[in-house]
Order: structure tokens, then C-alpha cells, then sequence
């Protein structure tokens, strides 16, 4: 079969013949037998790379190439980008039942469940396979695949090499990682823009984490979905990302419903997406985002992968997640650069910042790939995170306060302070609330501005409570909503003692 030579080559970078350079020395090597991973992040050009890899291979060996995708939209972006090599393929997908003319292609296309399932079958048996390139390797439906490709070298492709299923680590199939280019360098070679990040502390005690690792769709939806969440959540855009074309990551199609009517109600541009849209509506939805400046999409996970809307200029991230490849696959759909754009904006709400670190900072892919059960405990919990919050008062809240000179109170300071003197520590919530009484007093004409003026202070008061329940070490739910509940009316009571007192 004809394979263009050294053409293919002039589309590849530096970084990228670097990594093919070591791939190859790798599938060379005699003594160096066993499967093969290689990483590189969303926007560095795995397909490039992996297509190269292919035409080469075939081009020295003579032997088949096939190449596994999870998604029908990766097949026929694989596909595409593997003719533009000069790599003639076949797709291997529902419509093939039998492989006849399998003596016409060198390479191959497949679905994982789809090409299981003719295996399965017996219909089809491909020939002389020497090497089997499996993308977004991380997920686990490739590993059924595997008993019937043991005579062949297979290499895995993926951003993150951390195994979707903690209780099946990828060293168990692959025995050798090629770390590619960072995404720091990345950034400083101007191939992926720089993200700007913003991060809106969220409590997370509502979540629960369900038998895959991750936090359940229901718990998820419970809480994304409740009048605060989707409050903050509109109020973070309009901050931050007013005008710009938005992409939302939420888990739950019901709280996606909720952030489409939200932003729909505030006559914003705005469309849903999820799993359950039709192809012609999920083309037609893309497109519009494609084509519209200010376009607001609120999707469910289903455009983590084989999605590439380089316009995007906005990513929110309306979720908690404890994938450490889910949090750099939507931020990476953000990433890609262009002349106008070297820049993005990332709005986090589910303290993933906090739990994984910045998106551009170095990662030790080695150390995650050989010990990934080390890794996955020192993930930081939610608790820990919470305690290091520090409550900022909004610049507009912080406006309506503008007649006090001092907002702040620290209630760990004053925890300290009461317990070095062994006296009782509701006196850390007392104060706390004459506080709070006194600016809303300060700031309001009477009685019924100050108490509107005291239901701002929410978000601060269940701040304050959560800070005071870690202090004496009684953090359950329950106690916390009655102390919250408790401090509201007893402020609404100081309120009104102050304004008599002033009388």
C-alpha cells in the first residue's frame, strides 16, 4: 500500500518528533517487549502524533495498525486525520458486519464495543496486526480488547494516565510511561493559552461519593441545583465571563435545566445539551454555539472529549469532581489558541483548584502512573479544603456596608482568645452576632433596611459557623443548619435591641 513518505512529517512540531523519536526507540528495541503508554495534554496533539506513528509503522513493518476509540465522533475525527497522512483506513463500526475486503486496508478504525462484539462473534478476524493504538486510554472498556491482541505491541494515548477505575491501575497493562511536553511549556511555546482562574469557595459536605470514586449525580444535583448554587453561579458570570462564549460543566441533567432557565430568565444566549439530544440537534446546537459571539452552552459531561470549539473563551466548571482526567479534560476544551486568543477564563465552583492544583502546574505523571494508589489517597477531602477557606466580601455586598470602617471578624482568633482564658466558647458566637448586628445598624435608616441589609450576610454567616463548628470539633450537618438558624434570629433580635437602645 502507498504511504507518503516525509510529507506527513513537515505537520508535526519539535515536542512532537521528540516523542515519536522515543516511542519508536521503544517499539524497536527487542529487549524492551510490553505495551507502551504515552502521555500528552488535551490540545497537544495526540491524533497528529498517533497518525504519524501509524504511517511509519506500516510504511517499516508491513504489519497492520488498528486503532480503538470509545466514541463514534473520535472514530471519524481519527479517521479523517489519519487520511490527511496518507493513511488509508476503514472504519470498523455498527454497519460492518463482516470484514471482506480487509486485504484493501492497512489500518483500521474501531469502536471498542463494537469491534468486542465482532470478535465476539468470530465475523471478524484481522491479519498481521503489529500494533494497536488505543486513544484516551485512561477508560477502562479497552481492556475486554486486550486478550485478543496479545501478539501485537499495544500503545495507549491519553492526557492523563490514571485509570478511570481506581481497583484497576494502568501499570497492570502497560509497562512503560513517555511523559510528553508539560502544559506550562506549552503555554510559553504559545501553543496552548494561558488560563485565568477564579475560584468561588463552595461547601461540599452535601456530596456523596459514589462506588466509581467520583460524587454522585444525585447528590451533585441537589446541590447545583438549589437557589443559592445557581445564584452564585449567575452572579460569578455576569463578575467575570459577561458576553464571552461560555461552556459549562455540570453533573446532572437537572441541574443543567436549572442553569439553562436561570440564565435564560436573565436574557442571556443560552442553550442545553446532554446525552439525550438527538444527532441532528447536538450538530445543530454546536453549530450555533460555533457561530454565535456570546453563546452561554450548559452541558453534562458529554463534551469532555472529541469536542473542539476553539472559540470558547469561558469555562465553568459548575461541579465538584475527584477525576483527576475530568478536571483537565474540561478545562483543556478551553485551551486551544488562536490569533486573537492566547487567553481563557476558568470559573471554578467545586473547589477542584483547590483538591487537584493549578491546571498549568507540574505534575509527576510517573509517580501518579507507578504508585496511582498513593496518589488517589493524598487527594485533598473536602473538609480539609473548607477549613482553609477565607470569606471575602463581594465588592458590590461589601458597598451596602460602606459606612463601616470594620467588617472583618476572626473567628479562630477570637476562639483562641476565649479558650486561653477558660471561658465558654458560645461567647465566639455572641460576639460574632453583636458584629454583624452593629454594621447592618450602622449602615441602615431603621429597623426593616437592617434586617434586609442582615439576610445579605448569609453566605458569611454560614462561613462563620462552619469556621466555629471546626473549633469545637462538632462538624455534623445537622448541628451546623441549627446554629445557622439560631444565629439568624438571634441577630434579627440584636438588631432590633440596638436601634431601641438608639431610640
Amino acid at each position: 500500500m502507498e504511504v507518503k513518505s516525509n510529507k506527513a512529517e513537515k505537520k508535526l512540531y519539535d515536542y512532537q518528533i521528540q516523542d515519536l523519536h522515543k516511542i519508536f526507540e521503544h517499539l524497536e528495541d527487542e529487549e524492551s517487549k510490553g505495551n507502551l503508554l504515552y502521555q500528552l495534554p488535551t490540545g497537544g496533539g495526540k491524533t497528529v502524533v498517533f497518525s504519524e506513528i501509524a504511517r511509519r509503522y506500516i510504511q517499516q513493518t508491513g504489519k497492520k495498525v488498528v486503532v480503538l476509540t470509545h466514541r463514534i465522533e473520535l472514530s471519524v475525527q481519527t479517521s479523517k486525520m489519519l487520511k490527511g497522512f496518507g493513511v488509508r483506513n476503514k472504519i470498523i463500526n455498527s454497519e460492518v458486519k463482516e470484514l471482506t475486503d480487509q486485504d484493501d486496508y492497512m489500518c483500521f478504525v474501531a469502536m471498542v464495543e463494537t469491534l468486542n462484539n465482532r470478535l465476539q462473534e468470530e465475523k471478524v478476524e484481522i491479519n498481521n496486526i503489529g500494533l494497536v493504538i488505543i486513544d484516551e486510554a485512561h477508560y477502562n472498556s479497552f481492556r475486554k480488547l486486550f486478550k485478543y491482541f496479545n501478539k501485537s505491541t499495544i500503545l495507549g494515548v491519553t492526557a492523563t494516565p490514571l485509570s478511570s477505575n481506581i481497583k484497576l491501575p494502568m501499570k497492570d497493562n502497560y509497562q512503560k510511561l513517555i511523559v510528553g511536553e508539560s502544559i506550562g511549556s506549552l503555554i510559553k511555546k504559545n501553543f496552548l493559552a494561558k488560563a485565568n482562574v477564579y475560584n468561588y469557595d463552595v461547601s461540599l459536605q452535601s456530596l456523596k461519593l459514589g462506588i466509581s470514586g467520583d460524587y454522585t449525580v444525585k447528590s451533585s444535583d441537589e446541590l447545583y441545583s438549589n437557589h443559592g448554587m445557581l445564584t452564585k453561579l449567575l452572579s460569578a458570570y455576569k463578575e467575570i465571563a459577561e458576553g464571552t462564549k461560555t461552556l459549562i460543566f455540570n453533573n446532572g441533567i437537572n441541574t443543567s435545566h436549572y442553569v439553562y432557565e436561570t440564565f435564560k430568565k436573565a436574557g442571556y444566549n443560552v442553550r442545553h445539551l446532554d446525552n439525550k439530544n438527538t444527532a441532528s440537534e447536538r450538530k445543530e446546537i454546536l453549530d450555533w454555539f460555533s457561530n454565535t459571539p456570546d453563546a452561554i452552552l450548559s452541558s453534562v459531561s458529554i463534551l469532555t472529549t472529541g469536542f473542539d470549539e476553539p472559540t470558547v473563551e469561558t469555562i465553568i466548571l459548575n461541579r465538584a469532581t475527584r477525576s483527576l482526567t475530568l478536571y483537565f479534560q474540561m478545562i483543556g476544551r478551553g485551551s486551544r489558541i488562536l490569533p486573537n486568543k492566547d487567553e481563557f477564563t476558568v470559573v471554578d465552583l467545586g473547589n477542584n483548584v483547590a483538591r487537584f492544583g493549578m491546571w498549568d502546574a507540574p505534575i509527576d505523571w510517573q509517580e501518579i502512573f507507578h504508585f496511582p494508589d498513593f496518589y488517589l489517597e493524598n487527594i485533598k477531602n473536602d473538609e480539609e479544603i473548607e477549613r482553609d477557606f477565607v470569606y471575602e466580601m463581594p465588592p458590590d455586598l461589601r458597598a451596602k456596608f460602606s459606612k463601616s470602617s470594620e467588617i472583618q471578624y476572626d473567628i479562630k482568633a477570637e476562639y483562641k482568645k476565649v479558650f486561653a482564658q477558660g471561658q465558654k466558647s458560645k461567647i465566639v458566637i455572641q460576639k460574632s452576632i453583636e458584629q454583624h448586628a452593629k454594621i447592618c445598624v450602622e449602615n441602615a435608616e431603621d429597623v426593616f433596611d437592617a434586617r434586609i441589609l442582615a439576610k445579605e450576610l448569609k453566605d458569611e454567616i454560614a462561613y462563620r459557623v462552619r469556621q466555629y463548628s471546626y473549633c469545637i470539633m462538632n462538624n455534623t450537618k445537622n448541628y451546623k443548619e441549627w446554629l445557622e438558624e439560631d444565629y439568624e434570629r438571634k441577630l434579627r433580635s440584636a438588631i432590633s435591641r440596638m436601634f431601641a437602645e438608639k431610640m
